[in-house]
């Protein structure tokens, strides 16, 4: 079988095949010719180099290499060529078996007006809604019932939606998102529904086979959302009475038997604050958290995908349908939620996974990396499974705290900050929670951070920094390093530098420390007048327990690509540096831009796709510059003041880094 897919969701679909005994071909463009899904398959096979249209979205390319490999089958995983109608016929008409649905199938689902009006000839409840052309619902603008919703008719995954209060938006949000849906999947069109206040998003697993056979594997809550993307999901939906659960399960079960669907899928629901639930859409595809849904039954998706795939009967029953305990997911994406949750694509010097009982984690990382800026920002997926809701939150919560990626910006903090957040423990939580949440869960983690004490992170700094190469069990160069270097009654001095503030400076404090004896397995000294004990308790190489003061903590310490030293201690880094060094050959100035209102760069590597400006043109504050695509993301430059354009330094089409000045203006 041949997986037309990459990342996680590849290694995933791998270790399957592996376990049914079935030969695995990845596939890779040049820059994913060194990828975990390329070492973990029995072969892997070269797409070349070029945007992803050259690589993994070119369906002659990926037919012919299965045809090649002499494989039977094609998986697709989840996104890029999974939902293609087309990619399914090229799969039959070479004899090759795809793992999903058929393509009327995708093209009837995949076309969010026609999803919409099946469910509707078979009373499928659905929202109030209106399709047309741009022209044709601007008509109707001052007679909708506001807040609506503009979606893409082929869209997913957030892409191309957004919300209109009013009808002053709506000519602006129409052609948007319309641009959008023409982008990111080769269909401007676009439709409108009435938004619902409070919204829980709700979807139900479904699988079904050639013979008839149709099941649900109960339902998922993903109303934990940010920017119209999920980033926590959790079965069952702890929304939901015994009632309406079976009731959605079962809705979701009819509407794939009216349209005779095969292998797995996963129907979606909006369910108001009454609990009265409507069909949104379906995607017949496996879905990113479908792992959610495997720990709880233990049934392994992909294995009954390929088993309803081969022909076969399902091997299982809705009545041999067993859920356990509850199980919440987390993804873990590289991203700056401090930035309006904006990709941050960069090296993972080092990743370190939880290990725990009741935790699954899905990835494709198993030793340093980079993060490209080509594909989704995607790390990883945390799976925590527990008997209540409650344990399952406790489990997430050390888990968050131990899992280490060591990288610019991630979003586990923040992660962290939903799952101690009372709203979220107690279920009071809709699809615009982390919208309405935003400055208490950044309050939060910043909180994190403080409610660490500094002088415990300067300890263990210091115990590592003296001892780095015993405790990495690297060879040692000299005597000195032997028997001990100024070990005993030395002062030193150490900086520790906080995250940067939001208006972007970086804050620090100093620690002056009286160090009164150091060995290889301990640590004895006084910072600030308190008293210090560091006493190792396992030495794990990169991994660290230690006894601070008599507490036993984990911690990892490594040199920063500036060599600075970076202290991982309670899901949280600090960077840390000496400062009473002479003669150093480490650089610690740190430099910034200094805030300029008239300067605007890209805020991070990307595409322009529009600029809407042009030199002598005068702007007003909050006018969109030009507009930054990176990682299927819109970002818009808007102005910060009222000025004049001085210079325009870029086009259409050019990729821009984080460096590169876009805009300039002038008073």
């Amino acid at each position: 079988m041949l997986v037309a897919n990459r990342g996680e969701i590849a290694v995933r679909i791998i270790s399957t095949l592996k376990k049914l005994s079935i030969n695995s071909v990845a596939v890779y463009s040049d820059d994913d010719a060194d990828s975990m899904h390329c070492r973990v398959a029995d072969e892997a096979r070269p797409l070349g180099y070029g945007s992803l249209k050259d690589t993994y979205l070119n369906i002659q390319k990926i037919i012919d290499v299965a045809l090649d490999a002499g494989a039977d089958a094609i998986h697709p995983g989840y996104g890029f060529l999974s939902e293609n109608a087309d990619f399914a016929e090229a799969c039959k008409a070479n004899n090759l078996i795809f793992v999903g649905p058929d393509a009327e199938a995708m093209r009837l689902m995949g076309d969010k007006i026609r999803a919409r009006q099946f469910a509707i000839d078979n009373d499928i409840p659905v929202v109030w809604g209106l399709v047309g052309s741009l022209e044709e619902i601007e008509a109707q603008a001052a007679a909708l019932p506001y807040p609506v919703l503009i979606k893409a008719s082929a869209g997913g995954g957030g892409k191309g939606m957004h919300i209109v209060e009013d009808a002053s938006q709506l000519h602006s949000s129409l052609v948007q998102a319309s641009r959008e849906a023409e982008r990111y999947f080769g269909n401007g069109q676009i439709f409108i529904e009435q938004y619902i206040r409070n919204p829980r998003h709700i979807e139900v697993q479904v699988l079904a086979d050639h013979h008839g056979n149709v099941i649900h594997l109960y339902e998922r809550e993903c109303s934990v959302q940010r920017r119209y993307q999920k980033i926590i999901e959790e079965s069952p939906s702890p929304t939901l009475t015994e009632e309406r659960r079976l009731a959605i399960c079962e809705t979701a079960v009819d509407l794939c038997k009216k349209m005779n669907y095969n292998n797995a899928g996963t129907v979606e629901f909006i369910v108001d604050e009454n609990q009265n639930f409507y069909f949104l859409e379906m995607n017949t595809r496996i879905q990113v958290e479908h792992p959610v849904t495997e720990q709880r039954t233990g049934i392994d998706i992909v294995e009954e995908q390929i088993r309803i795939a081969r022909g076969k009967v399902m091997g299982y029953t809705q009545d041999s349908i067993v859920a356990n305990g509850h199980a919440i997911e987390c993804r873990i994406y590289a991203e700056d939620p401090e930035n309006n949750f904006m990709p941050a694509p960069a090296d993972i010097t080092l990743y370190h996974e939880p290990k725990m009982r009741g935790v699954r984690i899905d990835s494709s990382i198993d030793r340093p990396t980079s993060i490209s800026d080509s594909y989704d920002p995607m790390i990883s997926k945390l799976i925590c499974h527990g008997k209540t809701r409650e344990s399952a939150i406790e489990i997430t919560r050390n888990a968050l705290k131990d899992y280490i990626v060591q990288t610019d910006k991630t979003n586990i903090p923040y992660l962290r900050s939903i799952i101690d957040n009372d709203d979220f423990i107690n279920n009071k939580i809709d699809t615009s929670y982390c919208e309405k949440h935003q400055d208490e869960l950044m309050r939060s983690m910043l909180n994190m951070r403080d409610d660490v004490k500094k002088e415990d992170v300067v300890a263990l700094f210091l115990f590592y920094d003296f001892n780095k190469k015993y405790l990495e069990n690297k060879a040692i160069d000299n005597v000195w390093e032997e028997v001990g270097y100024w070990r005993y009654n030395m002062n030193v001095d150490v900086e520790v530098l906080s995250q940067r503030t939001t208006d972007n400076r970086q804050q620090s404090s100093v620690f002056h420390v009286q160090i009164e004896r150091i060995t290889r397995k301990s640590l004895h000294c006084t910072i600030n007048g308190q008293d210090y004990e560091v006493l190792l308790s396992q030495n794990g190489g990169k991994i660290n327990k230690v006894i601070i003061n008599g507490m036993t903590e984990s911690i990892f310490v490594s040199e920063t690509s500036d060599n600075n030293y970076c202290v991982h201690l309670k899901g949280l880094d600090f960077i840390c540096r000496r400062t009473d060094e002479l003669n150093d050959s480490r650089d610690y100035s740190y430099k910034e831009d200094k805030n300029n209102d008239l300067e605007y760069r890209s805020p991070m590597p990307g595409k322009v796709i529009k600029v809407n400006v042009k030199e002598g043109d005068d702007v007003k504050e909050g006018d969109v510059l030009c507009v930054v695509e990176a990682m299927k993301m819109e970002n818009n430059i808007k102005a910060m003041t009222a000025a004049k354009v001085a210079k325009v330094f870029v086009g259409e089409g050019d990729k821009v880094d984080v460096k590169n000045i876009l805009i300039e203006l002038s008073l």
